[in-house]
C-alpha cells in the first residue's frame, strides 16, 4: 500500500520581476486572480488532495504570504458586527481545521531544487507535493488530485506534463517518455530548458510535482546547473538511475500567470466562472468586442 500524502510544499522565495512594479512590496503569490491570490488557489488544490502539512519556503519580503494565512481577529470582529457572514465565513475558511503552516526562509536565491532542499526538516521521509503557485490550472478534479489517483495506480513519482510548441522547450523542463505495461508514462530523460534542436521531446515539465522523499538526497549533492541554480531536474534525474518516475498529462486548462498575458487570462476565465458576477462580466466582454 502506498504512502498517503500529507505534506505539501510552495517555493515562494522569487521575487516576480517580471510584474514590477506591482510586486516591489507585495509578493507575486498574493497576486488576485478575481477575489483570490494566486497562493490561495495553490493551497486549495493541495488540500482538496488530502495535504494537511502546508510548508512555504518564503524569501524576504514575503510575510504577506504568512499574515494571508494567519487569523485576523480584529477583521472577524468587524465583519460579524456588521453582519457580513459570507465574507467573514471566506477568510476564516482559509485553513480549514487540521491543517497546519510552516515557513521555511531560504536564505539565498539559489533556485527551486534549493527550495525543496529547505522544505527537508519539515516534509521527513514521506512522499510530498511540490506546488508551484505560477501555474494555475482549471480542473475538477484538481491537478494534484489527479496525479494522487496516479501515484495509487503504481507507486512512483509523478510529474504533471503539457505539450508546448517546439520553439517554447527552452523555457521548460522537457521529458522523454516509453509506455510501461499498465500504460502510464514512464520518464526516460529530463532535460532542463534544451534548445528546440536538442530537446527529446516537447513534453514540459508545468508547476506541479509528486516526488518521493528520496529526492532530498539527490539535490544535497546536486551542483549548481542551468542558470547558476540548484536545478530540481537534475535532481530527478539522477533519480531516474534509481527509480522509475512518471509522467502524467493532467486533465485540465493550465495558466502560466508568471507572465502578464497568461495572468490575464487567467484573469478573464476565472472571472467568467465566478457565480457572482460571471454573466455580467461576460456581457460586459461582448460590448467591449463589439465596440
Amino acid at each position: 500500500m502506498v504512502q498517503r500524502i500529507r505534506s505539501a510544499v510552495f517555493p515562494v522565495a522569487g521575487r516576480g520581476t517580471r510584474f514590477l512594479p506591482a510586486t516591489k512590496a507585495s509578493p507575486k503569490e498574493m497576486l488576485p486572480v478575481v477575489d483570490k491570490p494566486l497562493i490561495q488557489y495553490a493551497v486549495e488544490e493541495a488540500i482538496a488532495a488530502g495535504a494537511t502539512k502546508l510548508v512555504f519556503v518564503t524569501g524576504s519580503s514575503k510575510r504577506a504570504i504568512e499574515d494571508h494565512f494567519d487569523s485576523d481577529p480584529e477583521l472577524e470582529k468587524a465583519l460579524a458586527g456588521r453582519g457580513k457572514e459570507g465574507l467573514l465565513q471566506s477568510i476564516q475558511g482559509i485553513v480549514p481545521p487540521g491543517v497546519s503552516c510552516i515557513y521555511i526562509r531560504q536564505g539565498e536565491p539559489l533556485g527551486l531544487g534549493h527550495a525543496v532542499l529547505c522544505a527537508r526538516p519539515a516534509v521527513g521521509d514521506e512522499p510530498f507535493f511540490v506546488h508551484l503557485a505560477d501555474d494555475l490550472i482549471a480542473g475538477n478534479p484538481s491537478c494534484l488530485s489527479q496525479m494522487s489517483e496516479e501515484y495509487q495506480r503504481h507507486g512512483g513519482s509523478v510529474i504533471a506534463v503539457e505539450t508546448v510548441p517546439e520553439e517554447d522547450t527552452s523555457s521548460y523542463g522537457i521529458v522523454a517518455v516509453e509506455s510501461d505495461s499498465t500504460g502510464a508514462q514512464k520518464i526516460t530523460k529530463i532535460v532542463e530548458k534544451p534548445k528546440p534542436a536538442d530537446a527529446p521531446s516537447n513534453l514540459a515539465v508545468v508547476g506541479r510535482y509528486l516526488l518521493s522523499s528520496r529526492v532530498f538526497d539527490k539535490l544535497e549533492r546536486t551542483t549548481r546547473g542551468a542558470g547558476g541554480e540548484i536545478q530540481l531536474t537534475d535532481a530527478i534525474a539522477d533519480m531516474l538511475e534509481e527509480s522509475p518516475i512518471y509522467a502524467y498529462a493532467f486533465r485540465g486548462e493550465r495558466f502560466d500567470c508568471g507572465n502578464k498575458l497568461g495572468y490575464l487570462k487567467a484573469s478573464v476565465a476565472y472571472g467568467l466562472a465566478h457565480p457572482e458576477i460571471g454573466t455580467a462580466f461576460r456581457e460586459h466582454l461582448r460590448g467591449v468586442l463589439n465596440s
